[in-house]
């Protein structure tokens, strides 16, 4: 009788917010030790998250590159978007269940922290019931980018708030007047918006813009003093808190 094969593991894998040497030890060690690497990238692309292990991957290690089928081509109020990226999520789950069955391990390379606004939460949800699964956290883009500015974010009873800046305006704006730190996420082609918010709040000149945090090209300026820029999605907005402090 042959004996019982043992699922492997899928393996949720935080890589921080870009540089290499931000991973934990925990992933680094991982992914040096992995058989399959997958990750997500835009068609053409080479992706942003084998781009940040460049020459961590072992030698013979198979590449399962997970392509997008839709980014920023139709709006996600649009209802085809949720079906192509559903149908997207359910041929990737599949995928990976065929390798863990097979006894494979597979680390899916994840940007920033696999639980916080990342693609690998909607395979977590799938693969859950069916499949060993694990999540190796990690250092965060908004870390890597209130560092950048070289001034703390909160102090003493600071409430910090996070929004993403595909919120409708008018929300935005309510919800940075009533914070005291903020940072604001998935910038892109909403600088526009996300100007208006701030200046309608009160705290545009308190606005820092950070792009690439922790990345090759990474620059800090202040948000009023950057307004002829074309912003990339790799961007992230911060507002410092001043509460209380000895």
């Amino acid at each position: 009788m042959s004996p019982v094969l043992q699922a492997g593991t899928v393996y949720g894998l935080g890589l921080g917010p870009g540089d290499p040497d931000l991973m934990t030890v925990r992933a680094d060690r991982l992914l040096r030790q992995a058989r399959h690497v997958a990750f997500f990238r835009k068609a053409g692309r080479k992706g942003q998250a084998r781009q940040i292990v460049e020459g961590m991957i072992p030698e013979g290690a198979i590449e399962h590159p997970m392509e997008y089928p839709v980014t920023t081509e139709i709006p996600v109020t649009d209802p085809a978007y949720n079906r192509l990226l559903a149908e997207f999520y359910e041929d990737c789950t599949a995928q990976l269940v065929a390798l863990a069955a097979a006894g494979e391990d597979v680390v899916v390379l994840c940007e920033g922290d696999p639980f916080f606004y990342g693609s690998f939460m909607h395979l977590h949800l799938r693969l859950l019931d069916q499949v060993p699964v694990e999540v190796v956290p990690a250092i965060t883009g908004m870390s890597a980018a209130w560092t950048a500015t070289g001034t703390p974010i909160t102090w003493g009873d600071d409430v910090l708030t996070v929004l993403m800046a595909t919120l409708p305006e008018d929300d935005l704006a309510a919800r940075i007047a009533q914070t005291d730190a903020l940072v604001l996420m998935k910038i892109g082609r909403n600088i526009g918006k996300v100007r208006r918010a701030l200046q309608q709040a009160g705290r545009y000149d308190q606005a820092w813009l950070v792009e690439y945090a922790a990345m090759p090209g990474q620059t800090v300026q202040r948000l009023a003093e950057a307004e002829d820029r074309v912003t990339p999605y790799f961007s992230i907005v911060v507002v410092h808190g001043h509460g209380r402090r000895p």
